[in-house]
């Protein structure tokens, strides 16, 4: 049988990952904080996918204690796919934000993609076959005024992906790159900017569609998929507009967006 792990996988981009991989016969652990989300998944995927075993692991990956028993029940475990999804966003000016979620973004959005990697490592690495997904994004590109917290955690998300994606050629295991741009989940709720999706011009994605341009490259072996124009465009732009040009950029067109989507949220 064939385990798939799947982090923040009670809804957006985790829990259509989850449904991409049941439907190609991959059993899974669904792990997230909530649990009765992930009670109804469970139920709809072994009702729609039979012989497709589902696991119900609730876990506060901010929480050390509780990432640590992950952890180790992942490391004695068959893991073939890991997708490291689990992430959430802060906005606003730094200084303004509750310490304690700035925190608590790190944990989830960088030490527990780094934690739950290194427990499902060395098991792929013996058997010689594995696949690891890690959700990062493009805001990984370039410094986020008012994201700034969440535009580093993405930083670290990006380069750890396509740096383990090479350390481990020839090794039978792969680590795939999904860099999103904008995509309609309630990702920017918790944020506290419902209101961004009201832009159009950002022609925001299905997560459906996200989860399986990240399932078919983890299947091909690639080291990055950045699905949609709009993502892509971004992607370039991060990379390559001089830091004297993108600040004032982001100052006129697009912080002003952001501060309103923000203040109208509350």
């Amino acid at each position: 049988m064939s385990w798939a792990v799947v982090t923040g996988a009670s809804s957006g981009i985790g829990e259509w990952l989850a449904r991409g991989l049941a439907r190609r016969g991959h059993s899974l652990w669904l792990v997230a904080r909530t649990t009765d989300a992930l009670d109804r998944l469970a139920k709809e995927l072994t009702r729609d996918h039979p012989g497709v075993e589902v696991r119900v692991r609730p876990c506060d990956l901010a929480d050390p204690v509780a990432r640590r028993e992950l952890a180790g029940e992942l490391a004695g475990f068959p893991v073939e796919v890991l997708c490291a999804n689990a992430g959430f966003p802060t906005c606003g000016a730094l200084t303004e934000n509750d310490p304690a979620r700035e925190l608590a973004e790190i944990q989830v959005n960088v030490v527990a993609l780094h934690h739950l990697t290194l427990a499902v490592l060395p098991g792929m690495l013996a058997r010689r076959s594995g696949r690891v997904l890690v959700t990062g994004s493009t805001a990984g590109l370039q410094p986020v005024p008012t994201a700034a917290t969440y535009a580093a955690t993405k930083a670290f998300a990006n380069t750890f992906a396509e740096s383990l994606h090479a350390e481990l050629r020839g090794t039978g295991v792969t680590c795939t790159l999904l860099s999103p741009g904008p995509v309609r989940t309630n990702f920017y709720e918790t944020g506290g900017i419902p209101r961004l999706t009201e832009q159009r011009i950002l022609a925001w994605l299905t997560p459906r569609r996200v989860a399986e341009a990240g399932l078919d490259a983890m299947a091909r072996g690639r080291r990055v998929v950045v699905p949609g124009p709009v993502a892509r465009v971004q992607a370039f732009a991060g990379r390559n507009t001089p830091r004297a040009l993108l600040f004032p950029l982001l100052r006129t067109a697009f912080l002003p967006r952001l501060r309103k989507a923000r203040s109208n949220g509350r």
